[in-house]
């Protein structure tokens, strides 16, 4: 392994005009071990909302070859997207992301539809939490066909994060993204999935939208494959898409032959040592010391998790900031995300001694912080 990550490093070849061994053998390792049945178009790039940008890019050019061949002419400029979104910030993603503004604004970007993002609220119990749920689902199917109504054919795809994780890692239910799967059929869309945070084993299979049995037309990737892309499904080849018409969609470095050879080491051990099932394991200890801290700290509210992807919320972002703080003062990494949420994200071979002494230090954290 480290003799051919030495070779590709010092011999870095343009991956999007030679086929080389080292990327043969990651591509046979991404699709005995990642791919989803049926879903065998692949892009690579470098970056996670590269990824998201071709995953529109694709959308914007079925949607385009489908209007002309009915005789629509070239409609197929807009992406549904949901409200506290993160989805990058490159060019189109720009348009779709919506969690800290310093993040986009200044930038020009499209008026595309921004629908009302259904997430769980985890700190009501049943029946009340469903019923909720229910209500805001209903308002956000309301809101996706007003934009169909106002918008037509002009509409490529839909785009949503299973779990928006720098949102504030919300959650949705399994029912609201079939309805999202329903929808797309129904009104000639591409149902795109960014999974580029929730993917790679994470939530406890190897992608999250598994848990739902719901399957995208794209799923966008990125940081724990180690290399960045799409992965597309046989809609697209109802058109001549930008995987048959060459240099549509197209980057030098087709994903870094070096992160290549990484990624195929790690998705083979994630095989061997079936890691994804052991991040579903882990994720309910995990989830469980979360519940135990709320026991104990009554600052610390709406405990959720799937896997190993897990998160809580304190009563503000400046108590959020200082337990984060306390944290790395004690040798603990864990990151913020949305208004007042702390997000843990552990690698996926964690051990229990490892998830125990991590519960640990977020407790006296938490209780440096609040007393």
């Amino acid at each position: 392994f480290q003799a051919e990550l030495l070779a590709v490093a010092g011999a870095k070849v343009a991956n999007a005009d030679i086929y080389t061994h080292p990327y043969a053998k990651f591509v046979q390792a991404f699709e005995d071990v990642a791919m989803l049945p049926g879903m065998d178009r692949f892009f690579f790039i470098d970056g996670g909302a590269l990824a998201v940008e071709n995953a529109m890019k694709a959308a914007f050019d079925w949607k385009v070859r489908k209007n002309l061949a009915a005789g629509r002419g070239e409609l197929g400029s807009k992406i549904i997207h949901f409200r506290e979104a993160f989805h990058g910030r490159t060019g189109y993603t720009m348009s779709v992301t919506n969690t800290d503004p310093n993040k986009v604004m200044y930038f020009p970007k499209f008026d595309w539809p921004r629908i009302s993002n259904p997430k769980l609220d985890f700190n009501l119990d049943e029946p009340e939490r469903t019923s909720d749920v229910i209500a805001r689902e209903e308002q956000a199917i309301r809101e996706i066909h007003a934009a169909i109504e106002q918008h037509g054919h002009d509409i490529a795809g839909l785009l949503l994060e299973p779990i928006q994780c720098e949102g504030g890692d919300n959650h949705f239910r399994g029912e609201f993204l079939r309805q999202l799967r329903d929808i797309c059929d129904q009104h000639e869309m591409l149902l795109l999935f960014d999974e580029v945070q929730t993917g790679v084993g994470v939530t406890g299979k190897m992608w999250c939208c598994e848990h739902f049995d719901v399957t995208p037309d794209v799923i966008a990737f990125g940081k724990k494959m180690q290399t960045c892309g799409i992965m597309a499904g046989p809609r697209l080849s109802e058109v001549d898409s930008v995987f048959k018409v060459s240099s549509r969609i197209n980057s030098t470095w087709g994903g870094n032959l070096v992160d290549m050879v990484r990624a195929t080491r790690i998705l083979r051990v994630i095989e061997e040592e079936n890691l994804a099932e052991h991040a579903a394991t882990q994720g309910e200890y995990l989830l469980d010391g979360l519940h135990r801290l709320a026991e104990k700290h009554s600052c610390v509210t709406n405990v959720r998790g799937r896997g190993l992807l897990c998160a809580i919320d304190v009563p503000n972002g400046q108590m959020r900031n200082a337990i984060r703080d306390a944290a790395y003062d004690r040798q603990m990494m864990i990151l913020t995300c949305g208004e007042r949420s702390l997000r843990l994200r552990p690698v996926l071979d964690v051990s229990t001694e490892d998830l125990s002494r991590g519960l640990e230090i977020l407790d006296e954290a938490i209780g440096a912080v609040a007393e």
